[in-house]
């Protein structure tokens, strides 16, 4: 397997770990095992809760990413209890849109931007040129860098304003709705608030980030080759 490979690897690792575990093991706790929505949701914490806590102690800072899952699902129980009126328990479901969105908007503000994690990947594709110059325009040492960080901070409220509004419009529509109508509706409306987040989210942050990144990793690319090539030459 080449370096490229074990780096993309690496690079879904975090993704993988923090939010498809805990959503994939959800679904399957209450799906194939048939436990009630707060056992499922009890025990597809126990990967965040793990990872946030690890970070805390080994690193001595709390991970973004696993922090934010493990709140949703706690929120999640906390929303669980709430049943007798069916439009509680249609409006009850925004309330991971809403904390997700809110959690994404505070990270901006901090200055750490959390969808980042999930876009990296996808604009460094694995490859250790475009790691290099995406490195170098977040550290501030590329000519592109202040705009890079600005569509970087986009990208984040494009999602979290998004999640917001969805979370709004089902909570809007769980009473003014038919319950009927609601249930499959619901669903519609984070589909499409899914795609509004990819189409104005790529338009204003994603997309004009990989064109920086591709020029950056253009101009680095001689360079460290270079550089390779003076290794090799020294080690002989």
């Amino acid at each position: 397997m080449t370096t490229n490979q074990h780096k993309k690897q690496n690079a879904f690792a975090p993704l993988i770990v923090d939010v498809a575990v805990p959503l994939g093991s959800y679904y399957l706790f209450k799906g194939a095992f048939g436990m009630s929505t707060f056992a499922a949701l009890a025990w597809s914490s126990v990967v965040p809760a793990g990872r946030t806590l690890w970070s805390a102690v080994r690193e001595r800072a709390v991970n973004g990413l696993a922090g934010l899952i493990l709140v949703v699902n706690v929120v999640g129980l906390v929303l669980s209890f709430v049943s007798g009126d069916p439009r509680l328990m249609l409006a009850k479901d925004s309330g991971v849109s809403s904390t997700v969105g809110i959690g994404i908007l505070v990270s901006v503000a901090l200055g750490r931007p959390m969808m980042t994690a999930g876009l990296k990947p996808f604009l460094v594709k694995g490859d250790a040129v475009r790691e290099a110059a995406w490195a170098r325009l977040e550290s501030g040492a590329a000519v592109a860098s202040a705009d890079f960080r600005r569509r970087e901070r986009a990208f984040s409220l494009v999602w979290g304003a998004v999640l917001l509004a969805e979370c709004v419009v089902r909570i809007v529509g769980a009473y003014t709705v038919p319950v009927d109508t609601m249930v499959w509706l619901g669903s519609v409306v984070m589909v499409v608030a899914i795609g509004l987040g990819i189409v104005v989210g790529g338009a204003l942050g994603a997309g004009p980030m990989e064109a920086m990144v591709s020029d950056e990793a253009g101009k680095g690319q001689p360079v460290e080759a270079g550089s390779e090539v003076l290794e090799v030459a020294l080690a002989r």
